[in-house]
């Protein structure tokens, strides 16, 4: 270990905790493993999970359930994308229906090709859609979403009041977003997090927006702990991180400090008064 990499110590209300997910296989992602080209198909327009890609939604909603993730997450925010989405309420999402309690669901059954029942929202935390986490923009008709108004009756329960336009104004056929664009869009992201109140987040997107906007850290550490930060994502895994406001970003109060000294009374420590003796014991 280097010597001069120190432990970091910053007060718990500065903190957030992200569980970062990339989304489970698309159509996309097996025809682009087989000829790249794919990639610039209409066919995979706003891709849909694989079977094999909602196998592996269930694994990761069970070890999510078995480790007490799913009870401590806050908020899920969901990049607007078929395949994201459909991750984030498979993974995250609630229970079935119980004792008549009835409530929009997170997605209707069958949403996407998906031959699945519809998702509950009950007993789960909310779903936000953001499109600053949105996968490389343009040229890729798998990374082009669809109008918000289709998106709402796919998944009801799902808060789309973040997007400003019905139709995608931000994708460009003949123009594909450079990896420096996506780092800023990152920052920009990660920075519009601390006006979020919740403290335990879970954000569903995709493997290059998470690459490069995780790019910017870890250099300050040992270089395994960055090579474990910035590596790439596999379909459908999480990693789980800390980001610390170190310039007042935020502004929630301390939930867990106690100012102490109550009731008053004398409190001077020791060391504090072994620090005074000297001057208080010379002699003009």
């Amino acid at each position: 270990m280097d010597a001069t990499i120190s432990p970091g110590l910053y007060p718990l209300h500065r903190c957030k905790t992200l569980h970062l997910v990339r989304h489970a296989q698309g159509v996309h992602n097996v025809a682009g493993e087989i000829d790249h080209a794919a990639y610039s198909s209409e066919e995979y327009f706003n891709a849909h999970l694989t079977p094999l890609g909602w196998q592996q939604v269930d694994h990761l909603r069970n070890h999510v359930h078995e480790t007490g993730l799913s009870k401590k997450v806050d908020l899920v925010i969901v990049s607007p994308l078929l395949r994201t989405m459909q991750t984030a309420v498979g993974v995250f999402g609630g229970e079935g229906y119980k004792d008549g309690i009835e409530v929009p669901p997170l997605m209707v059954a069958n949403a996407g090709q998906s031959d699945r029942p519809e998702i509950s929202s009950l007993n789960c935390p909310p779903f936000v859609a953001a499109e600053l986490c949105r996968e490389h923009l343009g040229v890729h008709p798998c990374d082009r979403r669809r109008s918000i108004n289709e998106y709402r009756s796919l998944f009801p329960a799902i808060d789309f009041s973040l997007i400003e336009n019905d139709d995608d104004v931000l994708w460009k056929a003949d123009t594909r977003e450079k990896n420096e664009e996506v780092a800023a869009r990152g920052m920009k992201f990660l920075s519009w997090l601390w006006t979020r109140k919740e403290k335990e987040i879970a954000i569903v997107t995709h493997s290059g927006f998470l690459y490069h906007t995780l790019s910017a850290f870890g250099s300050d550490c040992h270089p395994s702990v960055k090579d474990e930060i910035c590596k790439h994502f596999k379909n459908c895994e999480l990693r789980s991180v800390v980001i610390i406001d170190r310039s007042m970003m935020g502004s929630d109060p301390a939930t867990t400090n106690y100012p102490g000294k109550i009731p008053s009374g004398l409190d001077l420590p020791s060391d504090v008064a072994d620090e005074k003796l000297p001057d208080e014991g010379k002699v003009n």
